[in-house]
Formats: C-alpha cells, sequence, structure tokens
C-alpha cells in the first residue's frame, strides 16, 4: 500500500519499497521520476504498536536529486480513531533547527502534501 500513496508529484515512483514491520526491523524507500532523479530514505523501526502507531528513524539518502536533511531524524506516526474517524499524525524530530529548515528546503512538505492527497483517494476507493 505505501508504494501507492507515498509517491509525491505527478511523474514518481517508488521502485524500492522494503520495510521489515518490527521492532529493530529496518527499512529502506527509493523514488525515482520519469527523467531518473532518484532519492530515498533508511531507517530503523523502534516502536510497532498495530493498528496505531509506529516510531523510526530516517536518514536521507540524496541520491542524484541531491538536497541536505541533516542528521538523522526520528519519526512517529499515530492513528487516532474518534466517532468513526481516523486521524493519521506525523511528527518529524530533527536534531537541530538547521536539520528541520534543511528538510524543509528540500520541498518535502509539497511532496507530503501530495502524497497524503493520494492516501485519501485510496482509502475512500478501498472504502
Amino acid at each position: 500500500m505505501i508504494s501507492r500513496w507515498l509517491l509525491g508529484p505527478p511523474g514518481w515512483t517508488m521502485p524500492v519499497c522494503e520495510m521489515d514491520l518490527r521492532v529493530g526491523g529496518k527499512f529502506r524507500w527509493r523514488w525515482r521520476n520519469n527523467a531518473g532523479a532518484e532519492f530515498g530514505f533508511t531507517g530503523v523501526f523502534s516502536e510497532v504498536v498495530r493498528p496505531s502507531r509506529l516510531v523510526h528513524t530516517q536518514i536521507y539518502d540524496p541520491g542524484t536529486v541531491g538536497g541536505n536533511m541533516g542528521a538523522e531524524a526520528l519519526i512517529t506516526a499515530a492513528l487516532t480513531e474518534t466517532g468513526g474517524i481516523t486521524t493519521y499524525t506525523t511528527t518529524i524530530r530533527y536534531q537541530s533547527k538547521a536539520d528541520r529548515d534543511a528538510a524543509i528546503s528540500t520541498g518535502m512538505t509539497d511532496g507530503m502534501e501530495q502524497s497524503y492527497a493520494k492516501l485519501d483517494a485510496l482509502l475512500a476507493a478501498t472504502g
């Protein structure tokens, strides 16, 4: 499912989506666009609480896209349900303000927003 929605802008694919979804398990994600540019992330899961919480480290691999997202970040994904509606919240803890600013300067927030829109559509279609 992740490789179907975590794609960002049009023209990107996710040819690598490897996940060992357990505490201590690793993941590797890699994206590629139509022009052949690539980047990715790797990390390790430190918490897996089904179905409500994932915590993992994240290290940016700039590939041929370039850019800098600083040192390893800590990502927390939480799902909460209220009145039959599930809210997905992602918190990213950077090691410094400079790392946060570097990550934001890559345009990642636009890609995240586009991916979340794809997730909404995918969930609506699978009902």
